[in-house]
């Protein structure tokens, strides 16, 4: 006797939620998923390629398609460590600043102890903004500060202020300066390494802005870049 025939239906690929777009009235739009690149660091999984999405354009657009060695010079303005920028930059095209910032913060967290240190060393002085504005009493307490932090971890104090109110940013700078100079140098190193992280976040997100025109919600009073 013959068997009675299956009908199997055919089910939609697998698409992940970074396959998932949206178009302009809301609709979903469903991309299949994007290539991997080969593998940057050994021992590590890779990055997914980044699937440039229509409605990039602006800053990014301009930064995907900058020539390698520029935008690894422009990222290093962003976090002074080569190979932070050399990762980021290689994992272009990003879709959205959501997408380079997630990477920012992978290469972030997967820096070496050497790296983290070339990135420690590149920074300046933390300083509030406007400091001419500040009492002279204040500010040569913030210069001793800093030299007493400097002393004794042996690199410059690192802080990001993006979530700060101008008129604060003495007042945090100081505070922090006085808590972490009682840090042992195993915990302040991770602490400085967060901070790196932070700063390189807002350091993109503003050259985004500037070059799009679009605000961010980002606006460090300390970061000069």
């Amino acid at each position: 006797m013959r068997q009675p025939l299956t009908t199997v239906t055919p089910q939609p690929p697998h698409l992940s939620p970074s396959s998932r777009l949206r178009s302009s009235r809301g609709c979903p739009i469903r991309l299949p998923e994007a290539p991997l690149s080969p593998l940057q660091t050994p021992g590590r999984l890779p990055i997914p390629v980044q699937a440039t999405a229509s409605g990039t354009a602006g800053g990014l657009a301009r930064f995907n398609a900058l020539p390698r060695e520029t935008a690894e010079l422009t990222l290093h303005t962003c976090c002074r460590s080569h190979a932070w920028a050399r990762r980021v930059a290689a994992h272009r095209p990003y879709p959205n600043l959501d997408a380079l910032l997630a990477a920012a913060d992978e290469a972030a967290y997967d820096l070496a102890p050497a790296d983290i240190t070339e990135a420690l060393m590149g920074e300046k002085q933390s300083l509030p903004p406007s400091p001419a504005g500040y009492p002279a009493a204040a500010l040569t307490a913030l210069v001793a500060a800093h030299s007493a932090y400097e002393t004794r971890f042996g690199h410059p104090f690192v802080i990001c202020l993006d979530d700060i109110a101008p008129g604060e940013a003495l007042d945090h700078l100081l505070a922090g300066l006085r808590t972490r100079l009682g840090h042992d140098p195993l915990h302040e190193r991770e602490l400085a390494a967060e901070e790196l992280r932070r700063l390189a976040r807002g350091r993109l997100a503003r050259l985004t802005r500037r070059e799009t025109g679009r605000e961010t919600g980002i606006n460090s009073p300390y970061v000069p870049v």
